[in-house]
């Protein structure tokens, strides 16, 4: 498994990625984020590549008031349990310290509850969940 920053061409196999994984709400709000994560800095995007280099993972990230922001996380289902959330989470964080943030959170809303046991397997408490999405920028534009 491979971890690399978002290219262009990758568009159309996240976008899939993130149909196949997300409920239609939370794909909606996630696409709009995404265009514009990727407008402002694509770095804090990755995706996690199989052997064959097909896209099986993807991590958004922004950076809002010099705080890191893991924002969305997607995997391929049948690729799901095999350390692959894993190895995104903990490639954004380097990119977070790369840039020196003051801190590091995990963007909780009601699309990601079902994740938050892998961001606190990481080390995640809940004091490092932030609720307030919709104050993001690349959430409220």
């Amino acid at each position: 498994m491979r971890v690399r920053s978002f290219k262009l061409s990758d568009y159309v196999s996240v976008t899939q990625l993130f149909r196949e994984v997300l409920t239609e709400a939370c794909y909606e709000e996630t696409i709009e984020a995404f265009a514009r994560q990727l407008s402002w800095d694509s770095e804090l995007v990755l995706v996690a590549l199989n052997p064959e280099n097909e896209i099986v993972g993807v991590i958004v990230g922004t950076i809002n008031e010099n705080k890191g922001y893991y924002y969305r996380i997607a995997v391929a289902t049948e690729h799901q349990r095999k350390g692959i959330g894993k190895q995104l989470i903990q490639s954004l964080k380097m990119r977070f310290l790369q840039r020196k943030v003051s801190k590091i959170l995990v963007t909780v809303d009601l699309h990601n509850q079902v994740v938050l046991p892998l961001y606190e397997a990481l080390g995640y408490r809940p004091v490092d969940f932030d609720h307030a999405a919709h104050r993001l920028k690349i959430v409220n534009g």
